[in-house]
């Protein structure tokens, strides 16, 4: 084929063409042959490579088991409670590779809003910033309900929330008044801002009037730009998508799901942007521990599987 080519009086590219030969198969032969000429053409051995980071069988195993007993967890949350949980280190895309080729991954039920879509203005700190919004679910034979929600902007997490049957300044007032009590805010100099839409039970000059008071400060989003509180809609959307799976006939039992909604959010859900960490953990200053250890876990795993791996290549 190189002959050929060679003495083609069509161009190299027109002559693999002519030849079904992909260019960059060509060219490899070429670099071979003139590099150790015909020798170099020769079928090179096939004989299969040990890595030193090969995943063990019971390893992979495990991930399976895993992934069958909790089946809501993605690949990314998985690899995450195990290396939390069990004590060793895979990644992510390992997760992934092994539940592909199991038959386990499975297209996402639902689209959610997009991450980049946020305040521009990110906050640094615990309790800087709260979010606060309202939706609204429909229990059947009762009516509507809207549930009000405060929410840390730094860590994400849930501070306080109450299922209300109206949705006025009332309403709004008692949730800050709630995750203040929660978070202990009477007690600090420092007060958190609130971040909350244009909703009438939020411009109300009641609600302003207690904002003052309190000594709160209050932010405003841009009207008809609801990305401002991207990250409480998100949740809202996230928390919609789970419990509104089921209908509900009395009140008490939808807000028993909401509850343990929020509280397998705030304790057990694995937050991309926080790093993979819950937002309990940021909220409550637990992120630099966690993530000290699971770089030590990650370490030590390796290191096991190294030595595995190159005692059974030996």
């Amino acid at each position: 084929m190189i002959r050929i080519v060679e003495s083609s009086d069509l161009s190299v590219k027109q002559t693999l063409l002519e030849l079904g030969i992909n260019k960059s198969t060509f060219y490899n032969w070429y670099a071979r042959y003139r590099e150790e000429g015909v020798e170099g053409l020769r079928p090179r051995s096939t004989e299969r490579k040990t890595f030193w980071n090969k995943i063990p069988d019971k390893e992979r195993s495990q991930v399976v088991e895993q992934a069958l007993e909790h089946p809501e967890l993605s690949p990314r949350e998985l690899a995450c409670h195990i290396t939390d949980r069990h004590g060793w280190f895979i990644s992510e895309s390992s997760v992934y590779r092994i539940l592909k080729k199991r038959g386990l991954i499975t297209s996402p039920a639902w689209i959610v809003m997009s991450a980049a879509d946020e305040f521009k203005d990110n906050t640094s700190f615990v309790h800087q910033q709260w979010q606060t919004d309202f939706t609204y679910f429909k229990v059947i034979g009762w009516g509507w309900y809207y549930l009000s929600t405060v929410m840390d902007d730094y860590s994400r997490y849930i501070i306080s929330w109450e299922l209300c049957t109206n949705m006025e300044s009332e309403d709004a007032k008692r949730s800050v008044l709630k995750a203040m009590e929660e978070a202990g805010i009477g007690e600090r100099q420092d007060r958190p801002r609130v971040l909350s839409d244009n909703g009438s039970c939020y411009i109300s000059e009641a609600f302003q009037q207690f904002i003052k008071e309190e000594g709160l400060g209050h932010v405003r989003g841009a009207p008809f730009h609801p990305q401002t509180q991207g990250k409480i809609e998100r949740y809202h959307r996230s928390m919609k998508n789970v419990v509104k799976l089921e209908n509900y006939y009395f009140p008490d039992v939808l807000r028993s799901s909401i509850g343990e909604f929020v509280n397998y959010y705030n304790h057990e859900r694995y937050h991309e942007s926080l790093d993979n960490l819950t937002p309990a953990d940021v909220y409550f200053g637990r992120a630099q521990k966690i993530k000290s250890r699971r770089h030590q876990t990650k370490i030590n795993t390796l290191n096991a599987r190294r030595k595995t791996n190159q005692r059974k290549s030996a």
